[in-house]
């Protein structure tokens, strides 16, 4: 996410990704549709000649695949872990396709781009006024230290939703809550745990969940995953915003890299930056038995490390494959990828908007905080079924 805009996506109730993927074999086959496997190539039947279809804040203008830059040297096959997932929620119209995503898996690349073009077409995304070209960010799930209780550094709690009636509507600010006894009060006793960093528990609640490694009372320590359970019903400022604005960095500079270094050079400034954001997020605790499973996005499904994105679903419906031209943080490395729509945020809003889940980790922190890049899309439909 990046930190000139609006945070991520807040996560909706858990669904069991097994469970998910189970519902799309429930789905009947039909009988095998007449097209023959050597059609599914790029070079198979051009799209169907009409001038496209409008949704809420996009247009979609049908293609043909050769105008897929790089569709040829992704590795498409990676992606059928999003795609299946997201046929356990499926949009209207994808029964049929997400029954054969589950029943057909690819062995390899090539069958995967055969399967996928001889199922889907690619429509080009574009705003309702035409243009092509958009922005990609990027969003991570972050990792960081935490204690069960405070002790020494960790002093900075984060809180589980207030009990209900606890605060007005809409909820104190970020202000209020440090300073007023009352504020203070609604969130006593509704700690979920401590960090030692202000902005460790700031990345958190911009990024929208994050993963504790816990140390609790006994010395025990386990990893655990904090996800989103409402927030304070306040407006989202963005501290990278409040920065610019008062000439400590560009919008071309900043990034969460940025802000952290200007925090190390200001701490006498730090509560005020905060402030300056008056939305609070608060958590639920869940366990995490199996640290390679992602956090569930806006579709509710666990979100994949570079096969996942955000985006505005009044563009782009969930569970839709798209293809991304983009380029990587700080290079011109191109990034075309095949990804899944499974997620949505309040900074992502536009036709041509996409946020990328890097994953967690050092890296995918690092990467996510600087990409701001210019980006085109494509979208992949069911063969024969008009978009919505």
């Amino acid at each position: 996410m990046p930190w000139t805009l609006a945070p991520r996506r807040h996560r909706v109730a858990a669904a069991i990704a097994a469970a998910a993927l189970a519902a799309c074999t429930s789905v009947p086959l039909p009988p095998e549709r007449p097209a023959p496997v050597e059609d599914a190539r790029p070079a198979h039947p051009p799209a169907p000649p009409d001038a496209g279809v409008e949704r809420p804040r996009s247009r979609w203008i049908p293609a043909d695949w050769g105008e897929l830059p790089g569709w040829n040297e992704d590795r498409v096959a990676e992606v059928w872990p999003a795609l299946r997932a997201s046929c356990g929620r499926p949009a209207r119209g994808w029964a049929e396709v997400c029954a054969r995503a589950m029943l057909e898996p690819p062995a390899d690349d090539g069958a995967a781009r055969e399967w996928l073009a001889r199922w889907l077409q690619p429509w080009r995304v574009e705003s309702p006024d035409g243009q092509t070209e958009g922005l990609a960010t990027g969003y991570f799930e972050p990792l960081v230290e935490a204690q069960r209780q405070p002790r020494g550094a960790f002093r900075v709690p984060l809180h589980g939703l207030p009990t209900p009636g606890a605060m007005p509507k809409p909820g104190w600010t970020r202000q209020q809550l440090d300073t007023l006894p009352a504020a203070r009060a609604a969130l006593r006793g509704r700690e979920i745990a401590w960090v030692a960093d202000p902005l460790d528990a700031l990345l958190l609640q911009v990024q929208g969940s994050g993963r504790l490694a816990l140390t609790e009372p006994d010395g025990s320590r386990r990893l655990v995953r904090l996800a989103f359970a409402g927030h304070n019903e306040q407006p989202y400022k963005s501290v990278g915003r409040w920065l610019v604005e008062r000439g400590e960095m560009t919008l071309d500079t900043a990034s969460w890299p940025a802000i952290r270094a200007w925090a190390r050079r200001n701490p006498q400034r730090v509560q005020e930056m905060l402030w300056a954001n008056p939305r609070v997020v608060f958590f639920r605790e869940e366990p995490l038995p199996d640290p390679s499973v992602g956090p569930r996005g806006a579709q509710g499904v666990p979100l994949v490390p570079g096969r996942s994105i955000a985006v505005d679903a009044g563009s782009i419906p969930y569970g839709t494959p798209v293809w991304l031209d983009t380029t990587e943080p700080l290079s011109a490395t191109p990034l075309r990828r095949l990804v899944v729509a499974q997620d949505t945020g309040s900074a992502i809003v536009g036709a041509v908007r996409a946020d990328y889940f890097w994953g967690w980790g050092e890296e995918a922190e690092a990467q996510a905080g600087r990409m701001k890049q210019p980006l085109r899309l494509w979208v992949l439909w069911p063969r024969g079924l008009r978009p919505q």
